[in-house]
């Protein structure tokens, strides 16, 4: 009888282990545009971003719903396009039920709900911590994500909260400490763990520890290379003697989609428009340190994962919310509809798949249903379809094309990207849509000319593909 009884506890928890196959870390990376070297990037020096691109499929047209944090990060979370105003903005979650529904609203919640272990470290929704407070401290601090977390262990530090360690500098000071002290960079001689993103890579080793024995969904979000540009100093000086390039379409141009860079230039610092030469290689390599300083600390909780055995069975995914423009069309920041501000760093790792380089054109919607498929959760109900597919036959044959095209949001403006072209048209009443741009990205990767009134037929089939799909 004990050993039928054993027999049967085995093939329950077989069954399991079958169905909750693997586990995830997922890495996000705030306002991380292509800017790797496994994307060909020659400047900047990203090792352990481009050994885990080596160890990955990773996706060099992946495209962003919304080009701002918030709202970018509800297209992930939910694996929904954008379908009301609410979901253009930083306070998307807002419009989550505080209700349990049947069926799960986001990500973790479903893997939470699948008796996963779930954890937060840093920013993965909009808030930086998880919880819903204002820049200045104020709020509740209720769950962003409702019913998504056994774990919300963010390391404050000497900023003592969210938003402290998110806009932080040296000792404690950060932007929203009443100060006034604000500069646009500060790279002082410090350890990592002297600032948060070094706090959050020790704690992610540290859950990690002790999550080797449990089925866990750990999610770990970095604040770099989102301003302010703040790093150790050494991250700094690895750009020593490095002939740092400058952005190859630097010019205004005609795009009927520039705006005047208002993030970055509410910092200290040089409000020249447009910034000199010189200027413009110093704001790059700044932020090309910050990707460093995060690349040193992604590079050790691998280094964990690995030691513990846990890549074996883990998936890990690394996204960014957004790119963001170093100076291209004369743009400092995300908030637009062009490529550099739409396209960023996906990849995803799955133990026993072999790593490679996709072109296939895919969109942030689709890492839920990605991921779905790959861990064959025990509890599968959502609340509403999703909009993403899965890239599951793009993981097991790099070759295979991705979706015909990628949609993207901006107030009432709405880009399409695939393969050759990009449009960016503005929706007008009664399905109307204006100031239309269109750039060919076979001779023109930069989007510097518009040629969208010499090639009517391209502009009038694409924009079916919006009409068909836009939904706000």
């Amino acid at each position: 009888m004990n050993k039928v009884f054993a027999i049967c506890i085995f093939a329950m928890i077989a069954n399991l282990c079958a169905e909750n196959k693997y586990n995830v870390l997922m890495i996000c990376v705030d306002d991380l545009r292509n800017s790797l070297g496994c994307y060909g990037n020659k400047d900047v020096i990203s090792p352990n971003f481009d050994k885990l691109a080596s160890e990955s499929v990773a996706f060099d047209h992946h495209y962003v719903q919304v080009p701002t944090c918030g709202a970018s990060r509800y297209a992930l979370l939910t694996g929904l396009r954008p379908q009301n105003k609410q979901s253009m903005g930083n306070g998307a979650f807002k419009q989550l039920s505080r209700t349990q529904l049947d069926g799960a609203q986001t990500i973790p919640e479903l893997f939470k709900r699948s008796n996963y272990l779930t954890s937060v470290i840093g920013k993965v929704s909009h808030t930086a911590d998880g919880r819903n407070y204002a820049y200045n401290g104020k709020g509740n601090g209720s769950d962003e994500l409702p019913f998504a977390w056994d774990w919300k262990k963010t390391p404050f530090g000497p900023w003592k909260r969210g938003w402290g360690v998110f806009f932080a500098y040296a000792d404690g000071k950060h932007r929203e400490d009443g100060s006034g002290y604000k500069p646009r960079m500060e790279f002082k001689d410090l350890e990592d763990e002297e600032l948060p993103d070094g706090l959050s890579a020790n704690e992610a080793i540290r859950q990690l520890d002790k999550l080797k024995d449990k089925r866990f969904f750990l999610s770990l979000g970095f604040y770099k290379p989102h301003l302010p540009f703040v790093a150790p100093k050494k991250y700094w000086d690895m750009y020593d003697g490095v002939d740092i390039n400058l952005a190859p379409h630097d010019k205004k141009g005609e795009t009927a989609y520039w705006h005047g860079s208002g993030e970055f230039y509410k910092y200290q610092g040089d409000k020249t428009k447009p910034l000199s030469t010189e200027e413009q290689v110093k704001h790059r390599r700044a932020y090309y340190a910050c990707i460093s300083y995060v690349d040193a600390q992604l590079g050790k909780v691998m280094q964990r994962l690995k030691d513990l055995g846990l890549d074996k069975n883990t998936i890990v995914v690394l996204w960014s919310d957004h790119g963001w423009h170093l100076g291209d069309h004369q743009i400092w920041g995300k908030h637009n509809l062009h490529e550099q501000a739409l396209k960023s760093p996906f990849m995803i790792r799955v133990p026993d798949i072999k790593g490679k380089m996709s072109s296939a054109v895919v969109e942030t919607t689709d890492l839920f249903p990605t991921l779905i498929e790959l861990c064959q959760l025990t509890f599968n109900k959502l609340s509403q379809p999703l909009s993403g597919q899965s890239l599951v036959p793009i993981l097991n044959s790099v070759d295979t094309l991705g979706r015909d095209s990628a949609l993207s949001f901006w107030g009432k403006a709405v880009s399409l990207r695939n393969k050759n072209y990009r449009l960016i048209a503005t929706k007008g009443k009664k399905d109307e849509y204006s100031k239309i741009e269109l750039y060919d990205h076979r001779i023109d990767p930069n989007e510097s000319k518009n040629i969208a009134q010499q090639n009517p037929e391209v502009v009038d089939q694409l924009l079916k593909i919006i009409k068909k799909e836009n939904k706000l």
